[in-house]
């Protein structure tokens, strides 16, 4: 049994070698964290597409995804902004977009919201709507 859990889901003790011209985890594009007081300057005075993951500490579903939206801001970097919003500490916004539960996902195109994903779902899901508003 021990050999097919470590076929499915590899062997801790092999190592391979690190890529060089890969970056450290803390040299990789991260999502940038937005508040109240900047989100108009950041996110809707943007032209570029934004994803903004609205989350809390407390929301386990917003810890699921967090790994999601770090792949995603360096699978699109330059090209999207990904940003992070604490609704504890910033709950004006929410109350602008109408938020009623986390994590959510906005999306937003020039100054206005495109569309929107609520709970926890995919890289998947997520990029796909990214591709889908990313050159409309």
């Amino acid at each position: 049994m021990p050999g097919f859990l470590n076929k499915l889901f590899g062997d801790k003790k092999e190592n391979k070698p690190d890529d060089p011209s890969s970056p450290t985890r803390e040299e990789r594009p991260r999502p940038i964290h937005v508040t109240d007081a900047d989100f108009e300057e950041r996110i809707l005075q943007s032209d570029k597409l934004a994803i903004v993951d609205l989350w809390a500490e407390w929301c386990n579903p917003c810890h699921l995804i967090a790994p999601i939206i770090e792949d995603l801001a360096v699978e699109y970097e330059g090209r999207v902004i990904v940003a992070k919003l604490d609704v504890d500490h910033n709950p004006n916004t929410p109350a602008r977009f109408g938020i009623m539960g986390i994590p959510t996902v906005l999306y937003i195109k020039n100054g206005r919201e495109v569309d929107r994903i609520v709970g926890a779902q995919s890289y998947v899901a997520f990029a796909n709507k990214i591709e889908k508003w990313l050159d409309a």
